[in-house]
Parts: C-alpha cells; structure tokens; sequence
C-alpha cells in the first residue's frame, strides 16, 4: 500500500489558490476545462479566482473487478458540459486535480483537440494539476506541488467515498 498525504481543507484552498497565482502570472485562458470529479473543486474556485467560464469533461477509469487501484480504459462522455461559448475555447487551462501517471491529461488534450463543436476553436491547451507524482510521465504547465514520491493523495472530500446518506443523515440529527 502505497504511503498516504491526506490534505486537510485549509492546505487544499491554499494550493488552488498557489496555482491561481502560477496561471495568472504567466497565461490568459480563455476558458477552464475540468476533468471530473477530480477538478470539480478546483475549477470551482479558479473560475471564481480568475473570472473565467467553466467546462467540464467526463471521464471514467475502468480497470476490472479487483483492478480498483490500477488505471485502467478511459471512457470518454460524448459531450463536453459547458455554457461557454465556441469561441471562448481558443486557449484552454485543462485541469485535473493531479498527475498519476500522465495517462488521463495526455488523452484528454487529444479528445479536446478532436472534439468537434470546438476544435476549429482551440489555437492552445495548457496543464493544470495540484500535484504530479514522481513516476508521473506528464508534465504539467502549471503544478504547486511536485512530489518526490508516489504516496495515494487523499483530498478533503474523499472521505464522502467511506460515508453512506444512513450515515450523514443519523449525524446530523
């Protein structure tokens, strides 16, 4: 079992908000795009940060019964989820919360860039991440934390994965 880095709310706030200040210095996105659900906090907040549009793409790992840990076929959703305009994708931030193995943003660039409503849209697409993984073969444009490890990154809503609504529901009596 790999070693554990769990991250409390106030670490993770301050890491998206290093990230907001990484971008701004050095890119002008025209849109975020947020490979879900790892990013849908930190696309919350950049978007609030930066003033920008949001999209979201949906992607599921599938790796077998017993393979739970273990990377496996990325399913893509058919549709980007969005309220940007077309021509708001001309240069696109495209965040995950962090890089693995650098599987997930590599394909990602590539079903953007052949995703059909935008591609004649898209002049640019820069990387975001809130961590890369030493093993990790991609490497992000923008990245706070570089590990010098491969420990499993626990985030401040994780623990909602180990909860069920019985449960929430009896601890706010």
């Amino acid at each position: 079992m790999a070693k554990k880095l769990i991250v409390e709310w106030e670490e993770y706030k301050k890491i998206v908000e290093k990230l907001a200040i990484e971008v701004h210095k050095s890119y002008r996105p025209t849109v975020l795009i947020g490979i879900m659900r790892g990013a849908a906090p930190i696309i919350d907040i950049l978007s609030r940060i930066l003033k920008l549009p949001i999209a979201y793409i949906v992607i599921q790992s599938y790796s077998g019964k017993g393979l739970e840990d273990q990377q496996g076929q990325l399913m893509f959703a058919r549709e980007i989820s969005s309220l940007a305009n077309n021509e708001d994708f001309k240069k696109v931030l495209l965040i995950d919360d962090l890089s693995d193995t650098g599987l997930t943003l590599n394909k990602s660039i590539e079903w953007l860039r052949n995703y059909g409503p935008t591609k004649d849209f898209i002049k640019e697409v820069k990387t975001a991440c809130l961590w890369k993984k030493k093993s990790s073969k991609f490497e992000p444009d923008f990245c706070p934390i570089r590990l010098d490890s491969d420990p499993w990154i626990v985030q401040p809503t994780e623990h909602y994965e180990e909860l069920s609504i019985d449960e929430i529901v009896k601890r706010n009596k």
